[in-house]
Formats: C-alpha cells, sequence, structure tokens
C-alpha cells in the first residue's frame, strides 16, 4: 500500500474512508493477501451461534435482533474485519475530521482548498528554506488534511485491533445489521496462547458476541453510544496543538516519517480531551461499564449451563485485558474508552449490587428505556439507579 500516494490523490478531496479502509486492511494483513477462512471453522461457529442464540435469548429476555430473525454469522480474516469495522464506524470518521482547523496565516491561492482539486500533498509544502516557518507549513498541511489525518488515526487503530479481535464486539459499538463477525484464526491463537480447548473458547466467543449484539441491537442504547462516542470524537480536528508538536518534528521532504508515525497507532492520539468532551468520556463509560457487567453475568450464567463454569476462560480473558500493549488498545484510547479489568469489576459490581437488592427484575430494568442507562454516579453506588428509576415510575 502506498500511503503517501492515497493521501496526496483525490482521496483526499473527501474519500477519506477509502484511506482509512485501506490503511485499516494494510495493517491488520501486513499487506500480504488473505486466503479464505476454512469452511470447517465457518460451519462450526455458525452451529455454536445458534446455540448461544437460544441461551442468551432464554437468559436476557432480549430479542437478538430488533426484527427478531436470526443473526448472520460471517467467520472472516483479520484483514476482512478491518475493512467492514471502518465501514460500520463511518460515523465516527465524519465527526473526527470536522472542521479543519484554520492555518496560521491565510493559505495562497493554490493550495488546492477547492474540493474538485486533489489534496495539497506533503510535497506541496515546499522546502524547508521556502521562508515559511515549519509551524506555518504544517497548519497548512493541516487545513488540508485534516480528513486524511482522521482517516490515519482511524484506520490505524481498527487495523492493529483486528490482529487480536475476536468478534465485533472487542469495542462495544453499534453496528448495523445483524451480522457477527468473528476471526477464527485469532480465537484459535488465544485458546493456542492459554491452552484452552478451541471449542470451549469458540462457544464463549459466540456466547459473549451475541450478549452483546442483544443489548446493542436496542435502538435507544445504540442511539445513546452513538451520541456519547460522537460526543467524545467531535472536534478533534479543532483540538490539534498536541499533533501539531509531534508533526512539528518531521521533516517534510521525507515522507517516510509521516509513515513511521503509523507503525504506533498511539502515536497521533495524545489530544487533551476538552472538559465537555470529558464529561462525554465519562457518561461513556458508565454505560460500556454497565455492559460489561452485565455481559460477564450472562457469561457466568451461560457457562454453567453449557461448560460447567468458565474459570479458566475468564481468567485467560481478564489477564489477555491486563497485558495489551498500546498497539492493542489503540482504538479505545482513541475514543475516549477503557475495557480493561478495572472497568469489568466496575461493571460487574453494578449489576450484583442491583441483583443484590432488587433481583433478576431490577436488573431487567437496565436496557428498557433510553432513562434507565446509568450515568457515572450510579454504576458507582447501584442504589441511586434503583431509587432514580422507582421515583421514574411514580
Amino acid at each position: 500500500m502506498d500511503l503517501l500516494n492515497l493521501m496526496g490523490g483525490p482521496a483526499a478531496g473527501g474519500a477519506g474512508i477509502d484511506l482509512a479502509r485501506a490503511l485499516a486492511q494494510g495493517v491488520a494483513t501486513g499487506g500480504q493477501p488473505e486466503g479464505n477462512v476454512d469452511p470447517v471453522d465457518r460451519i462450526q461457529f455458525e452451529q455454536l451461534a445458534h446455540v448461544a442464540e437460544l441461551h442468551v435469548a432464554e437468559l436476557t429476555g432480549l430479542a437478538i435482533t430488533p426484527t427478531g430473525g436470526a443473526l448472520e454469522i460471517a467467520a472472516v480474516r483479520p484483514g476482512a474485519w478491518a475493512w467492514q469495522t471502518v465501514e460500520d464506524w463511518r460515523f465516527l470518521l465524519d465527526a473526527m475530521a470536522g472542521p479543519a482547523p484554520a492555518a496560521a496565516d491565510s493559505p495562497p491561492a493554490d493550495t488546492r482548498s477547492d474540493p474538485e482539486v486533489p489534496g495539497l500533498g506533503l510535497a506541496d509544502l515546499g522546502p524547508p528554506d521556502s521562508g515559511a516557518g515549519a509551524a506555518d507549513l504544517l497548519a497548512r498541511w493541516m487545513s488540508t488534511m485534516g480528513p486524511m489525518l482522521a482517516a490515519m488515526q482511524l484506520g490505524s487503530a481498527v487495523g492493529h485491533l483486528a490482529r487480536t479481535t475476536l468478534g465485533p464486539y472487542e469495542l462495544p459499538i453499534p453496528r448495523p445489521g445483524a451480522r457477527l463477525l468473528v476471526v477464527p484464526a485469532n480465537t484459535a491463537r488465544f485458546a493456542e496462547e492459554w491452552s484452552l480447548a478451541p471449542d470451549e473458547v469458540r462457544l464463549w466467543v459466540c456466547l459473549r458476541e451475541v450478549t452483546t449484539h442483544a443489548v446493542l441491537a436496542r435502538p435507544h442504547v445504540a442511539a445513546r453510544l452513538r451520541d456519547l462516542l460522537l460526543a467524545v470524537v467531535a472536534g478533534m480536528a479543532e483540538q490539534s496543538a498536541g499533533l501539531m508538536d509531534r508533526l512539528q518534528g518531521m521533516d517534510p521532504t521525507r515522507p517516510e516519517t509521516l509513515e513511521g508515525l503509523l507503525e504506533d497507532p498511539t502515536a497521533l492520539l495524545d489530544v487533551e480531551l476538552s472538559p465537555s468532551r470529558r464529561r462525554a468520556a465519562d457518561d461513556l463509560m458508565a454505560v460500556v461499564a454497565a455492559l460489561l457487567g452485565y455481559v460477564e453475568h450472562v457469561l457466568d450464567s451461560a457457562a454453567t449451563r453449557l461448560l460447567g463454569g468458565r474459570g479458566a476462560i475468564a481468567e485467560a480473558w481478564r489477564r489477555r485485558q491486563m497485558e495489551r500493549d498500546d498497539s492493542e488498545r489503540g482504538a479505545e484510547l482513541l475514543l475516549g474508552l477503557d475495557l480493561g479489568p478495572a472497568q469489568i469489576d466496575r461493571g460487574a459490581g453494578f449489576v450484583q449490587g442491583v441483583r443484590d437488592r432488587a433481583g433478576d427484575e431490577g436488573l431487567a430494568r437496565l436496557w428498557s428505556g433510553s432513562t434507565t442507562l446509568p450515568t457515572p454516579a450510579e454504576v458507582d453506588a447501584p442504589g441511586l439507579w434503583l431509587e432514580r428509576i422507582a421515583l421514574d415510575d411514580r
């Protein structure tokens, strides 16, 4: 993949989604072609997903899909997962790009700002001794390339995530439709690395992803999460001071230094959250923590039925979440999320607190409407949540 050609070509005029998809797929595959998934793997996942659907529907009382139809299970390679995930997260890319940051000075007439003209490339900045300072050159570049930088951020983060993800909801972000993307190669590697039975891990993955989908398929839950995600990423293009600091050390005459930034998906993410974005991130994590805890609760019940418990898999998953490096967490950091054990424990504590006080009937209220989603304070004190929803009933 020739990243610099993509950046300097027509894509810069408004098709950042193409760059994001290409970059995500290239990072996920290492630039190598992918073969087809073994049909045996595909059939195994399809069969286990059907079992998972039946048990999750019974344990949660939730419709697995809004229409009541069956889920489609698609077993894919990491590159295909990355490509589709960028497409499903397109709404985030649009918000990340936002209005382009203003240049330090008025740009000259030939900066190719017309959307019909190919975008400003690194070579267009001119040599370092052209009279303009480095900061001004980079500001001019970013004013045209803001959407491309957003595409680079999202594409790089998704590509690294695709290397290890097991299913569609590694990050609990709503997706359109009723199609679950599972990655058999990553699932098999996870089972091997932690000395787990492959069939049990496949069933556990299906239970986890189907449970998450059942919650995210509820329109009011999906709408709330999308709104909060948009609030977190909106304005990223305007808050470019940290990114500018890092790019000022880059030699505009050596484009390979830009490509080097993409080897670490966190290299372009050090942007300080504004107070409003921080509040949105806290509200987002409250709902996500509750979801993580709820999924753990359902998995405990389902695994007791189907696997005789999930102690070994649960411990392996917990350690995996603890040991991830920054490249694997790039998408989380980009979107203001934290999916580590602390947040899982926080959500599990909320779910248990609700059940202790109000039983499973009280817990069933959690996903019943937009007003029953918990706030940050309520996740940490489930009694407050129960008091509020009781008042709402009066």
